[in-house]
């Protein structure tokens, strides 16, 4: 995290508290760096992931597609400290893997006849209850008698995940659920920075089992066993 100076992008992986690159996050915090614009599903939650950074006043910018109970998020969004770029989850997902691609942009159903395609959703309130900045309208187009519009790709400057199992080479493996936007946010960064919480030779992956190739990975960080360990719940239930 060295490198990372004020203003730059990241992509970051996670859902919820599920495959959240925590350690990565709170060395990005001890370093002081501000005005992020940050690309992830959520903002953090319960005190963790990206909430950290978001409580200190040090994301300006969140493209996402939840905010879900994170109180101090929807705080700043409506309170005008915030800019936020909510769009439909799937497109999330596609615009993070279509930018690993190198496509700069596609069409998708998805938003067509509502203000994601048309322009007008809050981008940034002036903390009044008006809007400061709206979003712009997209370009819609025909295909065989249906619209589409268009969405571009991500990239950013870093994007940060974390996996189960990595090689030197960066090759990572995801736990279940954790294999979430992991892959996906690895695939936008132009630096990316994996937390692995088991290495392994090069090797010892067996190819088939490989989620992410190392090509998309620059900087692989082993976690010790008692950050490996430490994953929380965010809401725990119990059945009969």
């Amino acid at each position: 995290m060295a490198d990372v100076t004020d203003g730059a992008s990241l992509a970051v992986g996670g859902f919820g508290l599920s495959g959240v690159p925590d350690v990565l996050i709170r060395a990005l915090y001890g370093r002081g760096v501000g005005g992020l614009s940050v690309v992830s599903n959520n903002c953090g939650a319960l005190e963790s992931g990206l909430a950290v950074l978001l409580a200190a006043g040090r994301i300006a910018r969140v493209t996402g597609s939840y905010i879900g109970a994170n109180e101090e998020f929807a705080r700043q969004y409506l309170a005008g400290e915030l800019e936020v770029e909510l769009i439909p989850q799937g497109t999330l997902a596609e615009r993070l893997r279509a930018g690993g691609a190198g496509i700069p942009a596609f069409y998708t159903p998805a938003g067509v006849g509502t203000q994601v395609a048309e322009g007008g959703l809050p981008w940034r309130y002036d903390g009044s209850g008006g809007v400061a900045l709206a979003s712009p309208a997209k370009e819609v187009r025909e295909f065989d008698g249906t619209e589409y519009v268009l969405e571009r790709g991500i990239r950013t400057d870093y994007a940060l995940v974390r996996a189960a199992k990595g090689d030197r080479h960066g090759n990572l493996v995801f736990n279940k659920s954790a294999r979430n936007f992991n892959p996906l946010a690895a695939m936008a960064g132009r630096v990316t920075v994996a937390e692995v919480e088991e290495l392994v030779e090069p090797g010892a992956l067996d190819p088939d089992a490989v989620h992410l190739p190392g090509v998309f990975v620059q900087r692989v960080v082993v976690l010790s066993p008692e950050q490996a360990a430490d994953k929380r719940i965010e809401r725990r239930t119990v059945s009969g």
